[in-house]
């Protein structure tokens, strides 16, 4: 099986940043994308951000556009979230998560493979 290992999640005031990393050990010699989801307190599940393995194509949730940047270093199998300009409301559990199938949903879709245990991010204001 394939572990995903987070890191970079913490508290941090209102406008300031934090990155996020995402190793993947184990099996992890074929990805097809890597992405990053948050779960805030009494809400589900939402996307945030992801990118392609081989072709590096990102996709972002409008409610982070212009603040979060998502990367990748395919030789480590780890993704980053660089989060900027942070609000309250982006406090969550942020999930990594690895697609290791071609699957005809989006990558938006919560439908990957494996998933990592969760770092907290809390935003204070």
């Amino acid at each position: 099986q394939v572990q995903l290992v987070e890191s970079g999640g913490g508290l941090v005031q209102a406008g300031g940043s934090l990155r996020l990393s995402c190793a993947a050990s184990g099996r992890s010699f074929s990805i097809v994308a890597m992405g990053w989801f948050r779960r805030a307190p009494g809400k589900e599940r939402e996307f945030v951000a992801a990118i392609t393995w081989s072709g590096g194509n990102i996709y972002y949730a409008d409610s982070v556009k212009g603040r979060f940047t998502i990367s990748r270093d395919n030789a480590k199998n780890t993704v980053y979230l660089q989060m900027n300009s942070l609000k309250p409301d982006d406090t969550a559990v942020y999930y990594c998560a690895t697609r290791k199938q071609y699957y005809s949903d989006s990558y938006q879709s919560p439908r990957y493979d494996y998933w990592g245990q969760g770092t907290q991010v809390t935003v204070s204001s």
